[in-house]
């Protein structure tokens, strides 16, 4: 079985519902139990309505109050069966989902980095909801068709053991056929649930940036590039679908063979006065098509439990991946000084191709720190880890006086605010997104920080004030960028990271800002990058990178006064 291990994990996730599993079960048997009794007591009926003056009218009577019972308890159990396979497979989905949400923030950042984030919403979206119905499908139709053709087959070889043997030779043709075909689907099901993946990209990707493909007239080009991964989903689509379809016809094919052969062998015994009566051969008859009736079924079951484990072993796939370095043991939270080291420290995002080599660089507390440089030559690679965000492959950074590997890092990250060119904004309230850092901030702390931030004259104007939902489409680049200066500006932390975080805002309100941050870094350990040369004149100390190594640090006098590579970089800002 290909698809084994997903199966097997499968089960894993359904054990802590087993009570749930053993209700089922139980209804299930109770169920199928009744639907095999009431073909047995039509054929005593009509047993007992069989020749001229031989009719028992009372026999008929009681025999219809019987199958009446019968049908009301096979309805009950049948329905209780639904609830209890409803509510364990929507809780195992819950379960799974729950599962991808804490694993994607356990992940580390170079996995989201790498992998589309479409993809991972295909997984966690669609895989799973097709995983719920090949898990419901075969809880509802897989246990009870098994244990209606087991039942159905039992009573046969008690009523008439030559009829039974009849079914039981012909039944393989059906499994053969079943197999042979469903075998053949699992590639092209594969297939499929990894091309919905990568068209969920594509259309994330292009959602998020249309404004980006109008402007640059690409649209006829993605169009054409969607279209050919829509194209083949479709083609993988229909050759999934064609030969999952054949299932079911073939085995129907078998079954209508088999159903004839009862019919043909019972009535010869009833003609030939082998002790099998009209109602026997009626009750042989209908226990034929249950019989037959249940690989229809299963055939499709084994089908869409073929789609639903391969979409499960692609979340048993992102559920497997590494996670990030676990936080110590027992971890140190060291006093804060705002003291930061670099030893040694290499980096790589792809083997084989180092950014940063042997970096060493020693921050004083409350020292202002300005890395420049030109694009790609590692500046917010720093940022990334000084946060943590990325392991260093070689040295070590140290924080207070302590390796960052003996910190959570929680603790280390709460030492820091950050200002990012890329703005986040979560779904919420002006309110809540500037809180986000200080959830328990009032009212006048919030607003005191959105004016620091010159934030509060357009918060004024929107609909409901502080109170009004963010959306994207509502604000501009800018004032989404005043907004999380404006969340840094509240959480006041030891130590501040600004990444080009005025790189969205106009000219005059740039150097306001400027001045807030002047005094907001009074006293902090500010780590700033800036593409600007002109806002970091005032820093205590200039980083000045390329090709992931320090060339030069120093004031800004004093890296002037050398008229190297900084030199160069801050002359050709102001050229003509």
């Amino acid at each position: 079985m290909k698809n084994k291990a997903a199966f097997l994990k499968t089960l894993h996730l359904i054990k802590p519902y087993g009570l749930l599993v053993a209700l089922s079960i139980i209804c299930s048997f109770v169920s199928v139990c009744g639907q095999l009794l009431i073909p047995y007591l039509c054929g005593r009926a009509i047993d007992f309505m069989l020749g001229e003056g031989r009719v028992s009218l009372d026999g008929v009577l009681k025999v219809v109050v019987i199958i009446g019972a019968v049908m009301l308890a096979s309805a009950l159990s049948q329905h209780l069966s639904a609830l209890c396979n409803n509510k364990v497979t929507y809780c195992v989905c819950r379960d799974l989902r729950n599962g991808l949400s804490d694993k994607l923030n356990s992940l580390p950042v170079s996995y989201l980095d790498s992998h589309p984030s479409g993809d991972l919403v295909s997984r966690m979206i669609a895989d799973v909801d097709t995983f719920a119905d090949g898990l419901l499908m075969g809880f509802t139709q897989l246990f009870t068709g098994v244990l209606t053709i087991a039942a159905t087959l039992a009573v046969m070889l008690y009523l008439n053991g030559f009829v039974a043997l009849t079914v039981l030779v012909l039944t393989p043709f059906s499994i053969f056929v079943a197999r042979f075909i469903t075998s053949k689907t699992h590639r092209f099901f594969t297939e499929q649930a990894k091309i919905r993946g990568e068209q969920t990209a594509l259309i994330n990707e292009l959602i998020e940036g249309q404004n980006l493909v109008s402007a640059f007239g690409c649209e006829v080009e993605r169009l054409e590039e969607f279209d050919e991964i829509n194209g083949r989903l479709e083609k993988t689509s229909m050759l999934a679908t064609f030969f999952s379809s054949l299932t079911n016809p073939s085995t129907r094919l078998v079954n209508n063979v088999v159903y004839a052969a009862v019919a043909l062998i019972s009535s010869l015994f009833a003609l030939s006065a082998a002790g099998i009566t009209v109602g026997q051969v009626s009750i042989f008859l209908s226990y034929a098509g249950q019989y037959a009736k249940p690989f229809n079924e299963i055939s499709g079951v084994i089908t869409e439990l073929q789609n639903s484990l391969t979409c499960a072993k692609r979340v048993f796939d992102l559920l497997e991946e590494e996670d990030r370095r676990p936080d110590p043991e027992n971890p140190v939270n060291p006093p804060v000084c705002g003291r930061v080291e670099l030893k040694g420290v290499d980096f790589s995002y792809t083997p084989g191709r180092e950014l940063i080599k042997d970096l060493s660089l020693e921050v004083r507390p409350g020292s202002r720190v300005a890395i420049v440089g030109p694009t790609g030559c590692g500046k917010t690679t720093l940022i990334n880890l000084l946060m943590n965000f990325y392991e260093v492959d070689g040295g070590e950074i140290i924080v207070d006086g302590e390796s960052i590997r003996n910190m959570t890092r929680r603790d280390l990250r709460s030492r820091y605010a950050m200002v990012l060119q890329d703005t986040w904004l979560c779904d919420g309230t002006v309110r809540e997104n500037i809180a986000y850092g200080k959830p328990d901030a009032t009212l006048e702390e919030i607003i005191a920080a959105a004016k620091a931030a010159h934030a509060h004259s357009f918060i004024r104007r929107l609909p409901l004030g502080y109170d009004t939902p963010v959306r994207c489409d509502s604000l501009s680049v800018g004032q989404r960028q005043l907004l999380c200066i404006a969340r840094a500006m509240l959480c006041l932390p030891p130590m501040l990271i600004l990444d080009e975080a005025t790189s969205s805002i106009d000219t005059r309100t740039e150097m306001k800002i400027q001045d807030a941050f002047s005094g907001m870094m009074r006293g902090r350990t500010s780590f700033i990058v800036a593409h600007r040369l002109s806002t970091v004149k005032g820093a205590d100390m200039i980083l000045v990178m390329n090709e992931g190594k320090v060339v030069e640090r120093g004031s800004h006098s004093e890296l002037m006064s050398r008229g190297g590579f900084y030199a160069g970089l801050y002359n050709s800002q102001f050229e003509g």
